[in-house]
């Protein structure tokens, strides 16, 4: 299934509108009655795809990210990769959906794209032993873009002001709920030339393992997101650019870029 949030036609985010949550079938957006982790039912109203505005597929508490969970890009920045999971937060209102602006940032003279696969919690997990499958707490899976701004993440030592600017967070387009995340391709492109472009399979620490681990140090809720790191080939945006993250049996997050704000 495909789950996606979204405003449909002739609505906005003005006038307390508030956006819908549906199923993605044969070129329509089918509304359903909550969100796809809760107990839905499938709404009488459809729309054309091409008539309905997408956003973020989710709201999460927290966005838990995986660092240097690629052999390559810990070696592109010079860094050894990690004995455990490097895990860091990013700031929930960083979020931003499919078609979105991510405006840079006046603080930074260098923000950077990092294309990844994100996983979705269907289901309250925590503590997961070694017996339970991890898979049951996973609602699916989108693509998201934990944009950087390098210079501030270098200085800074800690990662949060880097990853938490606003808009730092593309998500979308839809949650993908049957993917191979042990095998799938991850890519990222900035005006059509492609810069990213690895399998999951390359991952150290993959997804089963992740969601296991992150259980044992926090609660994730339904809604949470999990990044699971980017592989090499990250590199820096300036405004007026177009950066995709693509992740195959998923889709394309296509977003602008701004310039920083006066």
């Amino acid at each position: 299934m495909r789950f996606c949030r979204f405003f449909p036609p002739n609505s906005g985010s003005a006038h307390g509108a508030v956006p819908l949550y549906g199923l993605l079938e044969q070129n329509q957006v089918k509304e359903i009655t909550q969100a796809p982790w809760r107990e839905w039912n499938r709404g009488t109203r459809a729309w054309p795809v091409n008539e309905v505005r997408f956003v973020a597929p989710t709201e999460p508490s927290k966005i838990v990210c995986v660092g240097r969970n690629y052999a390559a890009h810990a070696a592109e920045l010079g860094n050894e990769m990690p004995k455990e999971p490097m895990i860091f937060l990013k700031a929930p209102s960083s979020v931003i959906g499919p078609g979105e602006a991510i405006v840079l940032t006046k603080y930074s003279s260098r923000v950077e794209y990092e294309g990844e696969l994100a996983v979705i919690i269907g289901k309250k997990c925590t503590n997961l032993t070694e017996a339970e499958d991890p898979f049951k707490y996973v609602l699916g899976y989108t693509c998201l873009n934990d944009v950087t701004a390098r210079d501030l993440q270098k200085s800074d030592v800690q990662f949060t002001r880097a990853k938490s600017f606003d808009t730092f967070c593309p998500m979308g387009p839809h949650i993908e709920t049957e993917i191979n995340v042990h095998d799938t391709l991850v890519e990222t492109s900035v005006n059509g030339e492609r810069r990213q472009s690895a399998s999951t399979s390359l991952m150290t620490y993959p997804v089963a393992f992740l969601v296991r681990w992150i259980s044992r140090m926090m609660t994730l809720v339904p809604g949470d997101v999990i990044a699971t790191g980017t592989p090499a080939g990250v590199g820096a945006l300036d405004g007026g650019e177009t950066v995709e993250i693509s992740v195959a049996g998923i889709g394309v997050l296509r977003n602008p870029v701004h310039s920083p704000r006066s």
